[in-house]
């Protein structure tokens, strides 16, 4: 073969590799914000068709949310199948209940140690029962697991969970995660890993995850139901009702002036980012943020603190910020402009006496400069030249950033905040929130989510570590407006060093362990159990701007038998419980506020569960019904719910995979690690393509230029 015909059939491989990899996977344009749908192997051939309807509906009596949400399975092929739906719920949500409806069945769940609820499941899977079994993954990621699936037999479960409403900014916030985004892993995290006898101290216990489904931009028609989920919120309160409003999703608002509903103004949504509303309440008293309840099993108080009305003050210590920027393939197009446009003002803001750096990182961390540079500017102008030139592609290497962020020594007399830009796409939680508190010390870390799905369990628990907050930029609504905003939040705190002086009330099992420090417009609920009655005065203190300041609020405890519209005190109660002795058992031990052994922690998390009726790391929900609706459960294919793609981002955050099927073999389950692949960038693949062809063309030119020579005369 000559060199030119080989150049030719090398570049047309390379050509057809590179475009296997970089050429869109989304079908026609009307193809975008689509709905879910399962897919199904079946005789071979690929069968789409829509599956899922969800409605959610939040009651919130000020600011306390119950939540429903009703999921809607149906199957109209003519051949049986299990289902698996990965979705997200609020990072603090005490799920409390499911149902499962099926036929004229009606099936109340059963909470379980996980590992028996999972072998529960399987029974009823392979007898031909319907089945339903929720397992959680993470505080804010779940799936919902349904078995023998039957063609005209549709099956609606229904969840419940309670919330608090927190207040950001001076608004009350009550958020509804809509998707998962896709999450990264890292490489080790790629091959299985054997089980073990006893869990490795400060580490999950996360051996298995969903994989991630199959995104329908990227992979499936035009043949998903667009109106999948319906948002309806009932709010009431004994104060007025002021500035509801979402930015997020258009809605409409009616009623008076203290009870509103609030509803989704196109009536359902393809549900591609999160749903956000925000409201006020004016006239609101200390006293008034006490909440309790008392049953049979004793008494729960939930106590509101907010710091006072005073702006943060201008602090004269010398700052060292330390940004740092996800650069990796989920961030690419809109996200990465958001945190630029970020940095170009927060970077203007800096005081004279500041030092700062910059990190950005994807597969590995790189930094503007060797260490920290004052805050000139030109030092200024050189950052903003660097963030400029920055693109987006690659993994999700967190672990690299915080080694990079911390590990360099810190300019002396300096106060180090670490500001964190990015969407928490990974599925290593645990192992940064490990480096985080073994390098932490006395800096602050201050999370900003950039993304309109973003992992929000991973950013507020960086910055709650991190003694900080956690704030969200929208790229795709007004991010610019939004960076400037929150470029202007690199400030103090106003309340810090808080303690309560609880007088008489005498309370036990209060959590958080460690109060937080408060900013400007934000609060934070204490939860705790009690057994007297009565009236006490209970003193909160704290440093206000690094000055005493102390605040006296009565608490009333009942002394009868409470109503159920307090039922929900001490679910919460036991899910701050749940909350604290996570976050320990992801601390390595000797940084752990309890100094309690990973398995006692894991035996506390697990009997909270099982004795308030929560999902935990530890414990599911599984229903069974009593019918047999299968005959030939064996021969019973598995199909994931795909989900639309986050809207905002590309098909860079997604793993790459060439098939939609989610079809194990019978009699085998199916691999359950997640996320994208730490494999190299389409980019790069058309980049050795290029270079291929280039190196092959230098060789093809040479010969030519050989040949020409040999048939030149020489001169005599």
């Amino acid at each position: 073969m000559t060199v030119e015909k080989c150049l030719a059939a090398v570049g047309a491989i390379c050509l057809l590799f590179a475009a296997t990899l970089t050429a869109p996977q989304a079908g026609p344009d009307d193809v975008k914000k689509l709905g879910g749908q399962v897919q199904a192997e079946v005789g071979g051939k690929k069968i789409h068709f829509p599956v899922l309807k969800t409605d959610i509906r939040a009651d919130v009596q000020g600011d306390l949310a119950t939540v429903t949400v009703v999921q809607k399975f149906a199957n109209p092929t003519a051949v049986p199948l299990n289902a698996l739906y990965l979705f997200p719920l609020n990072k603090d949500a005490a799920v409390f209940a499911m149902q499962m409806e099926v036929g004229d069945e009606r099936v109340v769940a059963k909470i379980e140690e996980k590992q028996e609820a999972e072998a529960t499941f399987e029974k009823a899977k392979g007898e031909g029962k319907a089945a339903a079994l929720l397992t959680q993954h993470r505080p804010n990621m779940f799936t919902q697991n349904l078995a023998n699936l039957m063609p005209g037999l549709p099956v609606t479960i229904t969840l419940k969970y309670v919330q608090t409403v927190p207040r950001v900014d001076d608004a009350y916030e009550l958020v509804m995660p809509l998707i998962v985004g896709s999450r990264y892993r890292p490489a080790a995290a790629q091959a299985p890993v054997p089980p073990r006898s006893a869990p490795e101290l400060g580490q999950w216990e996360l051996q298995t995850l969903p994989d991630y489904p199959d995104v329908a931009e990227l992979t499936i028609p035009d043949t998903i139901d667009r109106d999948r989920l319906s948002i309806d919120v009932r709010l009431s309160s004994g104060f007025d009702i002021n500035d509801v409003t979402s930015a997020t999703h258009k809605v409409t608002v009616a009623g008076d002036d203290r009870s509103k509903t609030i509803s989704l103004a196109d009536g359902r949504t393809v549900g591609n980012r999160d749903f956000v509303l925000r409201y006020r309440l004016a006239g609101r008293t200390i006293e008034a943020g006490v909440l309790t309840h008392r049953d049979e099993r004793g008494g729960f108080f939930s106590l509101m603190i907010e710091p006072p009305e005073a702006a943060a003050a201008k602090d004269i210590t010398p700052r060292e910020l330390v940004f740092v920027l996800d650069t990796s393939g989920s961030m690419y197009g809109e996200p990465v402009e958001a945190s630029k446009a970020f940095m170009r003002h927060a970077l203007k803001m800096l005081r004279l006496n500041d030092s700062f750096r910059i990190v950005r990182f994807s597969n590995n961390a790189t930094e503007f400069s060797a260490g920290p540079v004052p805050a000139t500017p030109q030092n200024v102008s050189l950052g903003l030249s660097f963030v400029n030139q920055l693109s987006a592609g690659g993994g999700t290497e967190v672990p690299n950033a915080i080694r990079q962020a911390f590990d360099v020594p810190q300019t002396p007399g300096t106060l180090r905040i670490v500001v964190f830009l990015s969407d928490g796409y990974i599925g290593n939680e645990a192992e940064v929130l490990g480096l985080i508190a073994s390098r932490i010390g006395k800096a602050r870390i201050y999370a900003f989510g950039v993304g309109t799905g973003v992992n929000r369990y991973l950013l507020a628990e960086m910055a709650r570590m991190g003694r900080g907050f956690a704030r969200f930029i929208d790229p795709t609504e007004k991010s610019y407006e939004a960076a400037i905003a929150l470029a202007h939040r690199l400030e103090t705190p106003v309340l810090t060093d808080i303690g309560i002086d609880w007088g008489t009330l005498k309370p036990t099992e209060v959590t958080p362990t460690a109060i937080p420090d408060l900013f400007r417009g934000d609060s934070i609920r204490i939860q705790g159990r009690f057994a007297g009655s009565g009236t006490h005065k209970v003193t909160i203190k704290g440093l206000v701007n690094g000055r005493p300041a102390a605040l006296l609020a009565k608490v009333r405890l009942p002394d009868g038998t409470s109503g159920p519209e307090s039922a929900g005190i001490p679910l919460v109660w036991a899910r701050t419980q749940i909350a604290d002795a996570m976050r320990d058992h992801t601390r390595p031990h000797s940084l752990r506020q309890s100094e309690l052994e990973a398995e006692i922690l894991k035996r506390k998390v697990t009997d909270l569960g099982l004795a308030y009726s929560l999902t935990t790391q530890w414990t599911s929900f599984v229903a069974v019904s009593e019918k047999v609706v299968n005959g030939t459960p064996q021969a019973t294919r598995t199909a994931a719910v795909p989900l639309p793609m986050v809207k905002g981002i590309t098909g860079k955050a997604y793993p790459r995979k060439r098939t939609v099927s989610f079809s194990p073999p019978p009699g085998q389950r199916a691999s359950r690690n997640f996320g994208g692949s730490p494999a190299p960038e389409p980019e790069l693949i058309g980049g050795l393509a290029v270079l291929t062809l280039a190196g092959l063309a230098s060789l093809a030119r040479r010969r030519r230029q050989n040949a020409r020579r040999r048939d030149v005369p020489h001169a005599a």
